[in-house]
Order: C-alpha cells, then sequence, then structure tokens
C-alpha cells in the first residue's frame, strides 16, 4: 500500500535546528559529512538485521527497510548531485519522485542483507564524494526543479538532515 506523499518544504531546517530528530545545521559543513555518514553505517546495518525490518508501524509511515531503501537511494541521488554541483555552474537538478521510486523500487519487497550492503556502498561513495571537496568549492550553487537554490555548503546541510532524520524515524 503507497505512503501518502509527503509534501513539505523541509528547507527550513538549514536555517534552524530539527525539533523532531535534534539535527542542528550550523554544526555542518562538507568537511563533516563523510565521518558523520560513516558512522551512521553501523546502525544502518543494524537497523536492517531486525526481525521485523519490513513491517509498518501503520498505515501511514514506511517500515525500516523502506526508509533504508530511501537512504540508499538518497545517498546515490545526492552523490549525483554533488557531483553535478562541482562540475557544472549553476547545476540544475531533475525532479526526483521520491515515493514513485519507492514504488518502482519495490522497497517493501527487497532483502535487507542485499540493501544493508548498497546502502553501506552507497554511504561509503557519497562520504568520499564530500571528502574531496575543498573549501573554495562550498559556494558552487545548484537548484531543485522546484526552484529552490543550494550551495555546496547548504546541500550538505540538507542533505545529512535526511539521513540523520531518517535513522531517527527507525530508532536506529
Amino acid at each position: 500500500m503507497p505512503i501518502i506523499p509527503d509534501e513539505k518544504d523541509w528547507t527550513w531546517v538549514l536555517s534552524k535546528p530539527c525539533p523532531e530528530c535534534g539535527f542542528d545545521p550550523a554544526t555542518v559543513t562538507p568537511a563533516t559529512v563523510p565521518g558523520t555518514v560513516l558512522n551512521m553505517l553501523p546502525r544502518w546495518r543494524a537497523v536492517l538485521r531486525r526481525e521485523d525490518v519490513g513491517v509498518r508501524p501503520n498505515d501511514h509511515t514506511w517500515s525500516a527497510l523502506e526508509y533504508a531503501c530511501h537512504v540508499r537511494d538518497v545517498f546515490s541521488l545526492f552523490d549525483q548531485r554533488l557531483n553535478l554541483m562541482l562540475t557544472e555552474d549553476d547545476a540544475r537538478f531533475d525532479n526526483w519522485d521520491q515515493d514513485q521510486a519507492a514504488i518502482d523500487g519495490e522497497y517493501g519487497e527487497s532483502d535487507p542483507r542485499t540493501v544493508a550492503e548498497e546502502l553501506v556502498a552507497e554511504g561509503e561513495q557519497i562520504a568520499e564524494s564530500f571528502a574531496r571537496v575543498v573549501e573554495s568549492e562550498w559556494e558552487r550553487s545548484g537548484t531543485r526543479s522546484n526552484g529552490s537554490s543550494f550551495t555546496v555548503l547548504t546541500f550538505s546541510r540538507y542533505f545529512l538532515h535526511d539521513v540523520v532524520h531518517h535513522l531517527h524515524d527507525v530508532d536506529g
């Protein structure tokens, strides 16, 4: 059963801490992202070993497995977008419908062991990409299809909130 799409504009998290997960954007730079991502990976692996990993807590919330698939795909998508920002002036990002991606990717039917391997590989990849960013690149820009503009600095904060928040969502 599909989840009702989340249509909130989460860019507000760039200016103040998230009251749900405690994420504080002021503490994040592209240089701090790699360590944070790498430190989360064992926690995601533990989540994916739970016996109830594929069980939704209710009709309107993804299972931990579905969240893990989403985070795996966020790692991949944001890595592509980061590299686009670093190689193209005023990069433009195609729309990504995360809810359709969940349906098309059959998140709920995925094998947790495979997802764990893929999530770790994608997490290591984006950590490596952020580790290569130098301070002179922090102001490079990119724009989402909805018009939201980011610098590499604000992009790192937006990205990290997403994955921190989802780990909080699954009590990881």
